[in-house]
């Protein structure tokens, strides 16, 4: 910790973690292996920041958030709820990441940038995310799967094919994807 930072309540920071500027760490947070919060940053709740992520500027991370990898979240930006971003996406300006959605890869949500979370899944119980990504297009998220729309498609009518419920959702869930991103 240096300058102004301050680190309260039960939050933890560990590893090579560094806290510096006016950022704070509160509430339950933890932030932890190499990762680094400074500027005006705040991170709270049970927010988690670890690997090599950066948060600074005014960004915030805060309820169950988890900003990993290589991830960056600065300026303005807003990561809460189950939010998860990772890889080396990029979250910025005054973008808005909340709910159970999943930013990895090499995306980039800035501003009022497009992204879209759908479910949970009848099959899974789990949301299936899409969203900006600046090598690919347009990137989707669900369970261990990440890649492109057209390889969501292949995935569901590979993975799903004998549940005929789920493929309906799913299929849903790509013509929802496709109508949003104008695909």
């Amino acid at each position: 910790m240096s300058n102004n930072a301050r680190v309260r309540d039960n939050a933890r920071v560990s590893g090579d973690a560094r806290v510096s500027g006016d950022a704070r760490v509160r509430d339950n947070a933890y932030v932890s292996d190499k990762a680094r919060v400074y500027g005006d940053a705040l991170v709270g709740g049970d927010a988690l920041v670890g690997g090599n992520a950066r948060v600074y500027g005014d960004a915030r991370v805060y309820g169950d958030a988890l900003v990993g990898g290589n991830a960056r979240v600065y300026g303005k930006a807003r990561v809460y709820g189950d939010a998860f971003v990772g890889g080396n996406a990029r979250v910025y300006g005054d973008a808005l990441v909340g709910g159970d959605a999943y930013v990895c890869g090499d995306a980039y949500v800035c501003g009022d940038a497009d992204i879209l979370t759908i479910g949970p899944a009848i099959s899974s119980g789990r949301h299936t995310t899409a969203h900006t990504d600046a090598v690919i297009g347009v990137r989707v998220n669900t369970g261990c799967f990440t890649g492109t729309v057209s390889q969501f498609e292949q995935a569901i009518e590979t993975t799903h094919k004998g549940n005929p419920v789920a493929l309906r959702q799913y299929r849903g869930f790509v013509l929802a994807i496709k109508a949003h991103f104008g695909l």
